[in-house]
């Protein structure tokens, strides 16, 4: 990578050099020092912004193009650099702030509830979402007393977030949470209200996804039998991975997460046929005691797809990842989907082929499989046993049934249906 030091030691104040193969990298000049800098457009308000990497010579033209890098994956990951870096020093300084003071924060109140609960109850991706979720909006609020806040400032805090009403949402429950645990635990007074509880009570509801710069509403996706049919016979188009994953959710209706995370061990061959036994602890029923491991039985393409993944891997993941967790994350199908969408315009410059069916992502797919199941005739209580939900209330105290041969029976029912579908024209 062409960088001449020369030239580097010779620019005048406000002069800059570009980094040949490195967009947005470059080298400025004040009149005492050289400071390598990243300059992007922020993916958060589409604003032109710059972050500060290092000096130079004490950072090498290597160190550099490393740290740009790392900025420019946090950048295609949707987080604006400059702006995380800001908001992580604006929460150091607050940390500060409260330690001196020795006052009961906000911010302390919610690392209390992330460390004495969220991390002991929450799996390790849903705790470390609640937690960046919380250092990133708190903001100014951080450091207010917990035990002084008002009615007006809870009020404002949330309706400052609004805009994104999921989020919001989602941020006032947590509080509302972590302000229960906190007078649990006795660190606020027991006359101090949870205004989290009490503010904006169904105010705060989804617009609905942003396709092509409009709401498509908060409808739930199902595909009809023609579209299940054609995108069945599309599905060769994809990657083998991302054609598995998908012929998955179809054929078993369960998680994302629950298929990515298969493993070698979960699939054996019983008197029955082949089954897959997901662990209680990978299922997002998990927390509840009367949860149970989900059986699955594997039937038709499902059957099909699992034996030659496993005969591929023996051992550990059938959808094997050198990534963070060791399999395949369930975002990775997601995007993959999108990109073969006729809107999509990630690399525009690239040629593929395109859906025919839109407007879809893959959990779609198992609410597809499970409205079919229930166009069919299935019972509820064995299609809510497919999708591996609690049976509601009294019901699920004392019903115990494992409902395995009903699952069989009815999945089986469901594989034909997809066949048929996948032939008709």
């Amino acid at each position: 990578m062409h960088f001449d030091a020369r030239a580097a030691k010779q620019l005048q104040p406000d002069q800059h050099i570009m980094v040949d193969g490195c967009p947005g990298l470059r080298l400025e000049a004040t009149a005492t020092t050289r400071t390598w800098t990243y300059r992007f457009k922020s993916p958060v308000d589409g604003r032109m912004r710059q972050k500060a990497i290092g000096r130079w010579p004490a950072m090498s033209l290597g160190a550099a193009v490393a740290a740009w890098e790392k900025l420019r994956d946090v950048r295609e990951a949707g987080v604006d650099p400059a702006r995380a870096h800001k908001e992580e020093q604006a929460l150091k300084v607050a940390k500060a702030k409260q330690q001196r003071a020795g006052v009961y924060t906000v911010r302390k109140l919610a690392d209390d509830y992330l460390t004495g609960h969220i991390d002991k109850h929450r799996k390790k991706k849903g705790a470390a979402e609640v937690r960046r979720m919380l250092d990133r909006n708190l903001g100014d609020l951080a450091g207010q007393e917990a035990a002084t806040l008002t009615r007006s400032q809870a009020f404002n805090f949330i309706e400052g977030l609004s805009s994104t009403p999921v989020q919001a949402s989602s941020i006032r429950t947590e509080l509302g949470a972590a302000w229960d645990h906190a007078l649990d635990a006795g660190r606020i007074p027991e006359e101090t209200p949870n205004w989290w509880r009490l503010i904006m009570r169904g105010k705060l509801r989804s617009k609905g996804k942003i396709l092509l710069g409009e709401s498509t509403g908060t409808a739930k996706r199902v595909l009809n039998e023609k579209e299940t049919g054609e995108l069945i016979r599309w599905l060769p188009n994809f990657t083998n991975l991302v054609d598995d994953a998908l012929t998955l959710y179809l054929w078993t209706c369960t998680r994302g997460a629950e298929i990515m995370a298969m493993e070698a061990h979960e699939v054996t061959k019983e008197a029955d046929g082949w089954w897959w036994t997901v662990p209680k602890a990978k299922t997002k029923m998990a927390r509840h005691a009367q949860a149970t491991d989900l059986r699955v039985p594997l039937i038709g393409r499902a059957e099909a797809v699992v034996l030659r993944r496993l005969e591929a891997h023996p051992k550990g993941y059938l959808f094997p990842s050198t990534g963070r967790y060791g399999f395949v994350e369930q975002k990775t199908i997601g995007v993959a989907v999108h990109y073969r969408m006729p809107y999509c315009k990630t690399y525009p410059e690239l040629e593929r082929t395109r859906l025919t069916v839109t407007k879809w992502a893959p959990h779609d797919l198992r609410r597809t499989g499970r409205t079919m199941l229930a166009a069919m005739g299935c019972p509820t209580e064995v299609g809510e046993a497919i999708l591996g939900h609690l049976q509601p209330g009294i019901i699920g105290v004392y019903n115990l049934h494992t409902y395995d041969r009903e699952r069989r029976e009815w999945l089986k029912k469901l594989a034909a249906k997809l066949e048929q579908l996948a032939r008709r024209r």
